[in-house]
């Protein structure tokens, strides 16, 4: 049976919290640091945070007074799952559409 994706799904749906996620894929960063990327507070940053986490998308973890964020790449697998099911929908819809394009031209 597959994840409950709804959590996943409502952390991805804010840009700020993509941005979040591009810039932790390249390094694990602090609150602090992230908050220095954003144009807003560090409580909301926090809230950002704790939305990605609720995803599973990031771990977070106390060192001494700060506070880590490291992506959890592999929390992205079972979205691309769900979406990889609608490439075929996609490739059947974009073959017709070429198909009948083709058939157009070749009518005139």
């Amino acid at each position: 049976m597959p994840p409950n994706l709804q959590p996943t799904f409502r952390a991805l749906a804010d840009p700020t919290r993509r941005d979040i996620l591009r810039r932790l894929s390249a390094r694990e960063m602090t609150l602090a640091e992230v908050t220095e990327h954003c144009d807003m507070t560090r409580a909301a940053v926090k809230k950002h945070l704790v939305v990605l986490e609720d995803g599973n998308l990031i771990h977070m973890r106390r060192q001494g007074r700060e506070t880590i964020s490291t992506l959890n790449a592999a929390a992205l697998k079972p979205v691309t799952d769900w979406l990889s099911y609608f490439d075929a929908f996609w490739d059947d819809k974009l073959s017709a559409l070429t198909q009948t394009l083709t058939d157009e031209k070749d009518a005139l």
